[in-house]
């Protein structure tokens, strides 16, 4: 009981840094005030929110302006999957947004992904932001019959055209390893121990994945869908820094 005690204490006001950096908070909720209101009670243990379609349909770019302004880095995943021209325009515009990361498909081809690449940093360069990191998905975590092939030659087109990093699923970061200086790896599908795994068919706990080679680290009904999510986040960071059983 001491030990549990001293590991709530150690972590139930936040996460170290070096773990808060590795910790991405999934908003996948359509209302965006109540959106805040979850990522404002957990943000001692998150640093990045995930604005992605659901949120964003409901809200627009201000799903993504008001987490810059409340202080989160943001990963907006959209999924951009169009010809280049349409890509681009709407890379452009997510681009003078303020966000760190947008995803595009990797199956979409090199003049799409490059044409997300170049768009982006051009929006965001006419309003004096960084330009965001272009993330190409490469499987989805709900796909059980892409193999190792398809998951290479993403990765390699990912890197070819300028693309900051990938979306890939645990299971395939060893696969991925070849490109682990050039690309960073993040990885959704993230569950507790025992945890249940929704919709999505493959799955690790994050230690596992930290281990095998994740940047970071997408996680949400862990946590948001626990009965009390701060007590879960204080769990997800415990079993992180080694504490966990």
């Amino acid at each position: 009981m001491a030990d549990e005690e001293s590991t709530t204490n150690c972590f139930g006001d936040s996460a170290p840094p070096y773990i808060r950096e590795l910790l991405c908070l999934v908003l996948d909720v359509d209302d965006l005030v109540a959106a805040r209101r979850t990522a404002a009670a957990l943000a001692p243990w998150f640093g990045t929110v995930k604005v992605g379609l659901e949120l964003f349909s409901a809200a627009g770019p201000d799903a993504v302006t008001s987490f810059v302004e409340d202080g989160f880095r943001v990963f907006c995943d959209l999924k951009l999957h169009d010809i280049p021209n349409t890509v681009g325009s709407a890379a452009r515009v997510l681009g003078s947004s303020g966000a760190r990361w947008v995803t595009v498909h990797t199956a979409g081809g090199e003049a799409m992904l490059r044409s997300a690449v170049e768009s982006m940093a051009d929006g965001a360069s006419r309003v004096g932001a960084e330009a965001p990191g272009v993330l190409g998905v490469t499987v989805l975590t709900s796909d059980q019959t892409a193999g190792r092939e398809v998951l290479e030659q993403r990765c390699d087109l990912a890197a070819s055209t300028g693309c900051a990093g990938i979306v890939c699923a645990a299971p395939d970061l060893p696969v991925t390893d070849p490109w682990a200086d050039r690309l960073v790896r993040v990885v959704p599908g993230i569950r507790m121990p025992g945890g249940d795994v929704h919709d999505q068919a493959r799955v690790a706990t994050p230690s596992d994945a930290v281990a095998a080679g994740a940047d970071l680290l997408v996680v949400g009904r862990a946590v948001t869908a626990a009965p009390d999510p701060v007590a879960a986040a204080v769990e997800l960071v415990t079993h992180l820094a080694g504490r966990g059983t």
